[in-house]
């Protein structure tokens, strides 16, 4: 078996898995990329930045540690591994995220256990894997049209912002995964409406829109934090001031406090040291069943939105550090062959948590690496005891970190200039959306490109 750290020096040691021209730059040695791919462009933006996954990560790790006993503390150390491998490889804020069709799978069905699980990551893993080491993956990548990609990046947006908003307006039961019989979320309290509406305002107020790219926002600032254009005093002032005011820092800390005021006894529950990492048995009905009812619905999930629009996405915002369809497939088999063995939740990379990141200013790899830190000490220091923190934590708080996530993700899809574009994207969306299947809207996405062709090429040989 490879392991993570060997997949690491691998993908760092090939040119292609860091620029998708194949490498046409002279090659850095292996510590000068890593110390160019950790390097902070902004310490405050980057520290920022790694809270933008967090919508994602926390509900869904939450409600499986609740539902099915997912050891947190294990998940919390090779997750945190896992970020600072990517952060080091590929040198952009590429996000560890729950493999979610495997996630909502467990949630659902009460026989989908651990053992299952891993078997669903496992498998998963091993066909991404095999994808990306015969390089068939980037044969995927190549036939895939941009309209099908923003179709499904569309959805998987629109899916999140969904989820935000019922986040934010119910109240939920994350140890079931839903919302508690549509119970409207009280106006007051420290996870009240008015709470998470002015976290949204915050964020809005502070960030905006957000940049267009990755240049437009090193215009704004370089390197050394340094204005980089003169844009006028004052303007130049607010510009600068608002840059530094690490609004998803200060959402996450305050839900944190409010965690804590909510279940003081969380605290005298915390108990120092790491969870005891023992192999997971998988008995060969729990591989049967993780593979029909895990692997099954949630390949073409990864195949898509964690390698295909993962490798989009890249290329859009950081157009000097496209990940290659190879080294992404190989970084995501790599580190669930290792942490589904020892209980971890299956993950993947995806581009809801690149484009959150993006959103509140992460840039460099040391965005997710400093995540990846955060989560390591955690999970070392108190273990999976600090399941009663987080379990307190503003649900609300967390719908309004999810809801920017996925309006980014969403926005990439703005490009399409084409009415026929934009008609096969929406297809895909909205088939994607309706039978909550991105393998779905792929499939009706890529016959409707095709169909347009086809006509295309009919009335232009008339």
């Amino acid at each position: 078996m490879t392991s993570a750290p060997a997949m690491a020096t691998t993908a760092l040691s090939d040119p292609e898995a860091l620029s998708g021209d194949g490498g046409t730059k002279q090659p850095l040695s292996l510590l000068d990329r890593a110390r160019d791919n950790l390097s902070f462009r902004s310490a405050w933006s980057e520290m920022n930045g790694a809270m933008g996954d967090l919508g994602t990560y926390i509900p869904i790790v939450l409600s499986l540690a609740l539902s099915r006993h997912l050891d947190l503390g294990t998940t919390l150390i090779f997750t945190g591994i896992f970020n600072a491998v990517t952060g080091i490889v590929y040198g952009v804020p590429m996000p560890v995220q729950p493999m979610k069709a495997i996630a909502a799978t467990a949630l659902s069905d009460p026989s989908f256990d651990i053992p299952e699980i891993m078997a669903a990551g496992i498998l998963t893993a091993a066909f991404v894997l095999l994808l990306g080491v015969t390089r068939l993956m980037k044969l995927v990548y190549w036939l895939v049209p941009l309209p099908v990609v923003r179709g499904i990046q569309l959805a998987q947006g629109l899916n999140f912002a969904m989820a935000a908003v019922k986040y934010i307006r119910y109240e939920q039961d994350l140890g079931k995964g839903k919302s508690a019989a549509g119970k409207p979320r009280p106006w007051a309290g420290l996870d009240g409406l008015v709470l998470a509406l002015a976290a949204v305002c915050f964020i809005v107020l502070v960030n905006g829109a957000g940049q267009d790219n990755v240049q437009g926002a090193q215009e704004e600032e370089d390197g050394e934090g340094n204005t980089s254009r003169s844009t006028g005093g004052w303007r130049s002032w607010r510009r600068r001031w608002a840059a530094a005011i690490p609004s998803a820092v200060i959402v996450f800390v305050l839900g944190v406090v409010f965690a804590i005021i909510r279940h003081p006894a969380a605290l005298r529950e915390l108990r120092a040291g790491p969870s005891r990492m023992r192999v997971v048995r998988i008995s060969p009905e729990a591989w049967k069943q993780g593979f029909i009812k895990g692997a099954v619905p949630q390949i073409p999930l990864s195949v898509l939105n964690s390698v295909v629009a993962v490798c989009k996405l890249t290329r859009d915002l950081f157009p000097e550090k496209e990940a290659s369809a190879t080294s992404v497939s190989v970084t995501m088999g790599a580190m669930n062959l290792v942490g589904c063995w020892f209980g971890a939740m299956p993950c993947c990379h995806g581009a809801g948590g690149l484009a959150g990141q993006y959103k509140f200013g992460g840039r460099s790899g040391a965005c997710v690496a400093a995540l990846g830190g955060l989560k390591l000490a955690l999970g070392l220091v108190l273990g999976g005891s600090v399941l009663r923190v987080l379990a307190s934590f503003p649900v609300g708080l967390l719908g309004v970190l999810l809801l920017f996530a996925g309006v980014e993700l969403a926005i990439a899809a703005r490009d399409m200039s084409s009415k026929a574009e934009a008609f096969v994207m929406l297809v895909c969306t909205a088939v994607s959306l309706v039978g909550s299947s991105a393998a779905l809207g792929f499939l009706c996405g890529m016959v409707a490109h095709g169909l347009l062709l086809l006509r295309a090429w009919t009335v232009s040989s008339m």
